[in-house]
């Protein structure tokens, strides 16, 4: 016996289907009468893709990826970036001190609004802390490194723009990259939360070592979610 072909292509039934209101639920009596909203798309004049946009959009509402030079401040490259753009307002996502170089997010007209997340966002830098003498070896600056890790009490340096105040402040990751114990210097990297003072830090890692220390650079590699490695970041040139 032949096998009988198998149609599967799904066609409407010409049965109308049976609504019985009666047996439903009070509150779905007339379920079955309610207009249904489409689900078809209805285009919206307004707006376009990110590569259609008019270059009028990128200003009123945009993000700039900072690399800052050392001996400008934070407020001077925003204010050059306001009056180069003509823009009505400008923020960044964390002050850097004049000699303190890196990622500096500056957010345009609307993009003001995120300024708050991005400085609340947690940091990274790359330190160089230069000791007042000289110690056993890098095995006791790593330690001593270590234990700065976790929440630390700062006080904010003699020159800085907030109150000096006793706060609290948190370190999450450290590594030391490179140590010159002829010259007494330290090169590492911490992850910690915004606020947080290297500078303070470093005083505090040649308290602990014994010898005492200050901060000789920093670079900021990472704010928020923007670092060097994923963000393109345009080098601000002066004259």
């Amino acid at each position: 016996m032949g096998k009988k072909e198998s149609n599967f292509i799904m066609e409407p039934s010409k049965e109308s289907s049976k609504l019985n209101a009666q047996e439903w639920p009070l509150l779905l009596k007339n379920y079955h009468k309610l207009n249904v909203r489409t689900s078809h798309y209805t285009p919206i004049p307004c707006g376009s893709a990110p590569l259609k946009r008019n270059i009028t959009d990128y200003i009123d509402s945009g993000v700039i990826y900072l690399d800052k030079p050392c001996n400008p401040s934070s407020h001077e490259v925003v204010s050059w970036i306001k009056k180069i753009l003509k823009a009505k307002k400008t923020g960044h996502s964390g002050t850097l001190d004049p000699k303190v170089t890196g990622c500096l997010v500056v957010c345009i007209g609307r993009a003001t609004r995120l300024v708050k997340s991005q400085q609340s966002a947690g940091k990274e830098y790359v330190a160089v802390a230069r000791l007042h003498n000289s110690i056993t070896g890098e095995e006791q600056f790593k330690h001593a490194l270590e234990s700065l890790t976790g929440a630390c009490f700062q006080r904010p340096p003699l020159i800085a723009a907030v109150k000096r105040q006793l706060r609290i402040r948190t370190i999450y990751k450290t590594k030391l990259l490179e140590f010159d114990p002829e010259h007494h210097l330290g090169v590492f990297w911490l992850s910690c939360e915004a606020g947080t003072y290297v500078r303070t830090m470093c005083v505090h890692l040649g308290l602990t070592l014994g010898v005492g220390g200050h901060m000789q650079e920093l670079r900021r590699v990472k704010s928020g979610i923007i670092s060097e490695e994923v963000g393109r970041f345009l080098t601000f040139r002066m004259g």
